[in-house]
């Protein structure tokens, strides 16, 4: 059975960072494409960055220079840091199995997300 549970979701005052974390199950993240998906209040779902089955990293250009996409394989885990934090990053953020270890042909699994406020 495929699971991904993100965590380490919080409130965090503009410029602080989170890392968030997606444990997998049901599946090994390393052999396909796993995304960072996030959906602002009242808005559309909006990419963030993802990992391939070749370890290749790739960005969204509202993050690019502040989040870092990672994998650990032995814990089947993938993490977002996310650095320097902006009001803008508001957002439940999801991590998504894509169907391929290459990017770019949807998304196949998705968690229930992670709240990420950022607010003084």
């Amino acid at each position: 059975q495929v699971q991904l549970v993100e965590s380490g979701g919080g409130l965090v005052q503009p410029g602080g960072s989170l890392r968030l974390s997606c444990a997998v199950s049901g599946f090994t993240a390393s052999s396909y494409s796993m995304s960072w998906v996030r959906q602002a209040p009242g808005k559309g779902f909006e990419w963030v960055a993802d990992v391939d089955s070749n370890g290749s990293l790739n960005y969204g250009d509202s993050v690019k220079g502040r989040f870092t996409i990672s994998r650990d394989n032995a814990k089947n885990t993938v993490f977002l840091q996310m650095n320097s934090l902006e009001p803008e990053d508001t957002a439940v953020y999801f991590c998504s199995k894509e169907p391929y270890g290459a990017p770019g042909y949807g998304f196949e699994y998705w968690g229930k997300g992670t709240p990420v406020i950022v607010s003084s």
